[in-house]
């Protein structure tokens, strides 16, 4: 069985490709799953790609990792966590607590945004972010994780 990678997507993701392109691009959170299965291929990988508007369902996906991690399974976890970056503590509780190798990313540049999108909860818990790069940032991040 490959080692996985999880591709977890916050709230507000599945609106890819018709929520502000001109912030977040005109291809779909299916087109960002294409590119991560090609990605996950290339480097005989696996992958469980998720998506939900809910905060509790993200934190049952990083204790699922967290124990695929505990049984030498588990690649990574890419987590493009919305707007829960800004706002959640559970999160990195979850990733702290389950020891989870875990990158950050964002589509858009937050640092050219509004002032509140500047501060993430989850970068203290990550291994590393990947910010501003389109859609092309996932491939880019599960390159990463074939590495660690």
């Amino acid at each position: 069985m490959p080692r996985l990678v999880y591709v977890l997507n916050g709230p507000n993701l599945n609106l890819l490709g018709t929520r502000e392109p001109q912030v977040y691009g005109a291809q779909t959170l299916a087109d960002v799953q294409r590119l991560c299965e090609a990605a996950c291929a290339r480097h005989g990988l696996g992958l469980v790609f998720q998506q939900s508007n809910h905060e509790g369902a993200l934190i049952d996906w990083i204790h699922e990792a967290g124990r695929e991690h505990a049984a030498g399974r588990l690649a990574g976890v890419v987590l493009n966590a919305g707007a829960y970056t800004h706002t959640s503590i559970a999160l990195p509780d979850a990733i702290k607590g389950t020891g989870v190798p875990l990158l950050e990313l964002h589509i858009s540049n937050v640092f050219a945004r509004e002032a509140f999108r500047h501060h993430s909860w989850i970068s203290p818990a990550a291994r590393a972010v990947v910010c501003g790069l389109g859609v092309a940032g996932y491939a880019l991040a599960i390159d990463a994780l074939a590495q660690w």
